[in-house]
């Protein structure tokens, strides 16, 4: 059977493998040769050696590739979570309102028309500052009368007084003169007389009193919150005029649902945000809880603020976060559930916890007790600041080099 091979420029033509004992002739003639009948065509031994050359070549260059470098080792990034939120209670975020933890709302005890205001909204105040002033003609004049009264009182008291003298001293030196009847009349008189007085000094220490009040002053150091007044207004007994409070001490307002207010209790901490600065968060305690729920069957809470920051004032907007303790264990954790890697039972997993010394990232076993919302509840094997991947876990090998990403 005839094989034909090709090769280059070189064609072979196996007629008679069976045929022995021929000699090759002209081996570089580009003639056509015959050998033992096999007939060959045109540069065969051109065609060997490219052959050979591209072998040896080829031979080459896999010896170089084999001793290549190494390959350079990716360094992948992760989404990251540190733990620290403890599984004892769920976190519950409630919207509220700065006000002043020491306020005060004043007014004249005294009714009458406004003479002056002394004092604008936002204006800081000290103990003793005159706020405002009522018209005082008509409280004047009270004290005048009240002290007339008086002096009459005392004209009064001093006759009855030297009558009840004359009638004893009558009766001294002759007793048949003046009868026991006359005398008891004249200390009945001179007593009515000793209470009338009494009662008129006490209407003109009320008149003088009174008068005091036509001046409104501040009752300790704080900051004017409202102003209700203005000149030559009218103002009754009791009527609101000015709002204060103490500059420095706050507190948050806010509603708890009815289905929360059991978890809640006073000394509570708090961590509270401020949207108009968002740059840091306060720590604060639950500082008043109502008995009585409110609109929408929310019970009043009140958080106080642990900080003196004079960018905090009453009336701006407040985050308040709130723990609520469900009496769980305090040493678990809650962890994103695409952290956790499954594990041998249904109770045990395992998380990769980076190193921040190394770059790297270990395989560490965790048991868990539990789902809540979109966080594992774990209750061994993590630590409070632990590091810990969130996402494509199941592609991160123990002791892998990594970056952390975002959180």
């Amino acid at each position: 059977m005839p094989v034909y091979s090709f090769l280059n420029d070189a064609v072979w033509i196996d007629t008679a493998a069976h045929e022995k004992g021929a000699s090759m002739k002209n081996l570089t003639s580009n003639t056509e040769t015959v050998v033992g009948g096999r007939r060959r065509c045109a540069a065969g031994k051109t065609a060997w050696l490219t052959l050979l050359a591209l072998t040896m070549v080829w031979q080459v260059l896999l010896a170089c590739s084999e001793q290549a470098l190494p390959p350079v080792e990716t360094v992948r990034a992760i989404r990251s979570f540190e733990v620290g939120d403890p599984a004892a209670g769920m976190k519950r975020r409630f919207s509220g309102v700065v006000e002043a933890a020491d306020t005060s709302s004043i007014s004249f005890e005294v009714p009458g028309n406004v003479q002056a205001v002394n004092v604008e909204v936002g204006e800081a105040i000290t103990k003793g500052q005159v706020l405002a002033v009522l018209d005082d003609r008509t409280f004047r004049m009270s004290v005048e009368a009240a002290r007339a009264a008086v002096g009459r009182a005392e004209v009064e008291r001093n006759d009855a007084h030297s009558e009840l003298d004359r009638l004893r001293k009558a009766a001294e030196i002759n007793p048949g003169a003046v009868s026991q009847r006359s005398i008891d009349q004249a200390e009945t008189q001179f007593n009515s007389t000793r209470k009338n007085l009494r009662y008129h000094n006490a209407q003109l220490d009320l008149a003088r009193r009174d008068l005091e009040r036509t001046v409104l002053k501040a009752p300790f150091d704080g900051v004017v919150a409202t102003r209700l007044v203005d000149p030559f207004q009218q103002v009754a007994l009791g009527e609101v005029l000015f709002d204060l409070y103490v500059e420095g001490a706050m507190e948050a307002a806010i509603s708890v649902p009815e289905s929360e207010i059991d978890w809640v209790r006073l000394g509570l901490p708090a961590t509270i945000r401020f949207p108009a600065f968002r740059d840091q968060n306060y720590d604060g305690t639950v500082s008043e809880i109502s008995r009585v729920a409110g609109g929408a069957n929310a019970f009043p809470v009140r958080v106080i603020i642990d900080t003196d920051n004079p960018r905090i004032r009453p009336g701006i907007t407040a985050e308040v976060t709130l723990l609520l303790d469900e009496g769980q264990d305090e040493t678990a954790y809650l962890i994103p559930t695409g952290a956790l890697l499954a594990g041998p039972d249904e109770s045990s997993g395992f998380v990769f916890v980076f190193d921040p010394a190394t770059s790297t990232i270990k395989q560490t076993a965790v048991t868990f007790d539990g789902v809540r919302a979109s966080s594992v509840i774990v209750r061994s094997g993590l630590q409070t600041g632990d590091i810990i991947a969130t996402a494509g876990v199941s592609f991160l090998r123990d002791g892998q080099k990594v970056i952390l990403g975002s959180r």
